[in-house]
């Protein structure tokens, strides 16, 4: 595959038109190389329009999806940034590009290791990757002034959105599959939220904020 012809169609053909116009989220894209972060098995697939499989029933996005939410957290090159769900890396991948230090959470030993290693080979040294449940944040490192959250939740995760900073921004996919609404929450000061519906996807639930089920009795 001719990667480089690859990866600039991807931007052109299905980031740009959706609405993906920020010219250093699409340098962004350019830039890291996402075959490097696509298991080998599905690496025909690393710039298509879909969700790949990354193990333990997690996926990566589809490529728009990871660049309207990088657009729509607005990321500076002084921003702390918290990603939940560090997942193959990539999306780190373009976080720390943009902004000053992402420190990235992931539940699965295997899937953190793996992002490391990928991370290196690129040399993006501003990503500091940790093993843990990120459902309730990741507080040593707090206040935030960005939060990418990878996985979806039933409801909003209040005391993660506390780790913002003041004007901090944090994306989130809330809902119940099949229909589900990528937030934005912004932190207008010390106790007010303000949201913005992007639009709609279906994502796979963070561990551990599936939907319970309801039990009659």
């Amino acid at each position: 595959m001719d990667f480089e012809t690859a990866r600039f169609n991807m931007v052109e053909q299905q980031i740009r038109p959706w609405e993906v116009l920020d010219p250093d989220v699409l340098d962004a894209c350019l830039q890291v190389p996402r075959e490097i972060f696509t298991p080998a098995e599905y690496q025909n697939l690393a710039f298509s329009d879909t969700t790949i499989e990354i193990g333990h029933d997690q996926t990566m996005m589809a490529p728009k999806v990871e660049a309207r939410l990088v657009q729509a957290l607005e990321v500076q090159g002084s921003d702390r940034i918290l990603e939940i769900g560090t997942g193959s890396g990539y999306l780190a991948a373009l976080l720390g590009t943009l902004g000053a230090h992402v420190t990235s959470v992931e539940i699965f030993n295997d899937l953190s290791d793996g992002a490391k290693q990928k991370l290196a080979r690129i040399s993006i040294a501003n990503v500091k990757l940790f093993v843990g449940d990120g459902l309730e944040g990741w507080a040593t490192a707090a206040p935030y002034d960005v939060i990418a959250v990878t996985g979806s939740s039933p409801d909003r995760l209040r005391s993660v959105e506390q780790q913002l900073s003041i004007g901090g921004r944090m994306f989130i996919v809330i809902g119940i599959s099949p229909v589900m609404e990528a937030t934005l929450i912004t932190r207008v000061d010390e106790n007010t939220w303000a949201t913005e519906i992007l639009f709609e996807t279906d994502l796979v639930p963070l561990i551990g904020a599936e939907q319970k089920p309801e039990f009659c009795f």
